[in-house]
């Protein structure tokens, strides 16, 4: 079995937990990304893993860049990342690659991201000044 596929089983397996616990006061590892859809204009909410930043956000795409959320996030401009129970409005949206993205991790969280969320990707975005 490939790492890929551990990891969308693995994503599956937990996809009902994190829908409701995503964005949650005492849960600080999931978020909900919520952006509006390039085409159809519709309102969206994607759970996701996170990292902070000193201003921002860290999100690892272990399905790469081209996602329809990122896409939109990226067309956008930014969107509302709804963590620890607060809405932070966010802005520069910025793909980043390992090299980047790694100062923002502990050794063991990029050992278990790497393990359970292989990625080549990272979305960076910084809060809004307000």
């Amino acid at each position: 079995m490939t790492t890929s596929t551990t990891s969308w089983r693995f994503a599956r397996a937990t996809a009902p937990a994190v829908r409701v616990l995503a964005g949650r006061r005492l849960i600080p590892l999931w978020a909900v990304v919520h952006h509006r859809g390039r085409k159809s204009g519709r309102d969206l909410r994607v759970p996701i893993a996170i990292t902070t930043t000193p201003d921002g956000f860290v999100i690892n795409l272990p399905w790469g860049a081209g996602t329809n959320w990122v896409r939109n996030v990226i067309a956008a401009g930014g969107c509302v990342i709804r963590w620890k129970g607060a809405d932070h409005p966010m802005t520069d949206p910025r793909i980043i690659d390992a090299v980047e993205a790694r100062p923002y991790y502990t050794r063991t969280a990029w050992a278990i991201a790497g393990r359970l969320f292989p990625a080549d990707a990272w979305l960076l975005l910084h809060r809004t000044e307000g």
